[in-house]
């Protein structure tokens, strides 16, 4: 099939809609499976660890490898909102919480299939002595760590849309970098708590109270720099889009989503 034709059945802000959504999904379902791996900021970049104090606790700054693809997110977030209003943001977010959920079905379903006896011992000379202990150590992350991830990103998704459209009422279309910041500082606030609370607190592990607001608020702290830090980018994908749809009828897309709810 010739994909000019499939793609020439489109106009421009459906075909513009289908890209942002795809990675915006693509990027949200990554980061919940290597969000399994904790890595050390400072050791990554080359500096001495930071050592930072507070309630009672002190660490080095270690994240979940998804950071690396949660500001896309973000900024898919914030664009698609902008464009396409709540409707499209929570459309989106609906139909990316099914595709985890949907995702992690098969990956337990494929953790329960019988492994091949070579298999097995295949990876042994590389450290990895049983692929079968390291393929359900990645890929079955715990019940209440799926649970939170998904219960925050869906609150956060659309806690984030609902504050965006409700500065751009009230500033209309200056300040983009207002709505877009301040709708991710407080969306992620209660993301960044959420999901900490409800898989370590409420979780096997049991965290103190104390352990799950210092983590927490090193964790949100990283989001609100992120945040800040990609401003101007969000600012160039808006000129791009701009530029692609066209200025005047841009303008007219992001007038028409203020009134859809």
């Amino acid at each position: 099939m010739n994909t000019t034709v499939v793609l020439g059945a489109f106009d421009r802000p459906t075909r513009l809609f289908i890209i942002l959504g795809g990675f915006f999904i693509c990027n949200a379902l990554i980061a919940e499976f290597v969000g399994v791996k904790i890595f050390a900021l400072e050791a990554t970049l080359g500096l001495p660890p930071v050592h930072w104090h507070l309630l009672q606790h002190t660490g080095s700054l270690n994240f979940t490898a998804g950071v690396l693809l949660w500001p896309v997110v973000f900024v898919m977030t914030d664009v698609i909102n902008e464009y396409y209003g709540q409707r499209g943001v929570r459309f989106l977010s609906y139909l990316t919480v099914g595709l985890i959920v949907y995702a992690f079905v098969f990956a337990y379903l494929a953790i329960e299939l019988v492994p091949a006896d070579w298999w097995v011992t295949t990876q042994t000379d590389s450290g990895v002595p049983d692929m079968q202990a390291a393929f359900r150590a990645i890929f079955g992350q715990g019940l209440w760590i799926i649970i939170g991830s998904v219960v925050a990103f869906l609150v956060g998704q659309l806690l984030d849309v609902a504050l965006f459209q409700a500065i751009r009422r009230v500033t209309g279309q200056r300040y983009l970098w207002l709505r877009a910041t301040g709708s991710t500082f407080v969306s992620q606030l209660v993301d960044s708590f959420v999901v900490l609370y409800i898989a370590f607190v409420l979780g096997p592990q049991q965290w103190s109270i104390d352990l799950f607001l210092a983590v927490a608020v090193v964790n949100y702290a990283y989001k609100v720099v992120i945040a800040l830090l990609l401003t101007p980018v969000i600012y160039m994908v808006h000129a791009v889009i701009d530029r692609y749809l066209g200025a005047s009828f841009a303008a007219a897309q992001q007038e028409n989503c203020t009134k859809v709810v």
